[in-house]
């Protein structure tokens, strides 16, 4: 799965909004909106914010697994 799609996914199976997380993360919209639609890959620090707040490991965020466990 790509980090696009797997990051639509935890926020669609969350019922958060796009605005839920952008501002979760102190992220602008447009910026959170162009890694949702692939537009964009996000910074090293970035990606571990986003898989701390959706509680998966970055392997799972980025799609190297199917496993979202953090170990």
């Amino acid at each position: 799965m790509r980090f696009k799609d797997r990051l639509l996914e935890l926020r669609k199976t969350r019922a958060l909004t796009q605005k839920n997380v952008y501002a979760a993360l102190n992220l602008a919209p447009i910026v959170y909106q162009r890694y949702e639609y692939g537009e964009r890959t996000p910074p090293l620090d970035t990606l571990i914010a986003l898989a701390d707040f959706f509680d998966v490991s970055l392997d799972y965020l980025v799609g190297r697994s199917d496993d979202p466990t953090r170990r």
